[in-house]
């Protein structure tokens, strides 16, 4: 599926304190009612993540040619997810086996950037 735009959200940061991806990043995205929703994973300890990918290939690799994604920066992508109590953030993730008989959701395995004060 192709790329979809999801609204203007920006929140670049021209200094960033901490070390971020570069550009934008591809942020897998699901159908609702009124456009669309990040896809929220877990880790492999059962936390609640946001995921993204540095590069349209690598989402494709890991959630296939059918996921609908879009195009946000890491300050905007954080913005978006902290209200729902979702503090860590996964670059470029692999998806790993769920636990048999566990949840539905996938889980992904990557290095997990937790928000700090500096990322607020």
């Amino acid at each position: 599926m192709p790329h979809v735009q999801c609204g203007d959200l920006y929140g670049d940061d021209p200094e960033p304190s901490e070390q971020v991806p570069a550009g934008r990043l591809c942020v897998p995205v699901r159908p609702v009612a009124h456009g669309c929703a990040a896809r929220l994973f877990r880790t492999p300890v059962g936390a609640r993540t946001a995921v993204a990918f540095t590069t349209p290939a690598r989402l494709r690799a890991v959630l296939g040619a059918d996921q609908p994604w879009t195009s946000l920066s890491e300050p905007a992508l954080r913005a978006l997810v902290r209200p729902l109590g979702i503090d860590a953030l996964a670059v470029d993730p692999t998806l790993t086996a769920p636990v048999p008989g566990g949840a539905a959701v996938p889980r992904v395995a990557a290095p997990v950037r937790p928000l700090t004060a500096s990322a607020r």
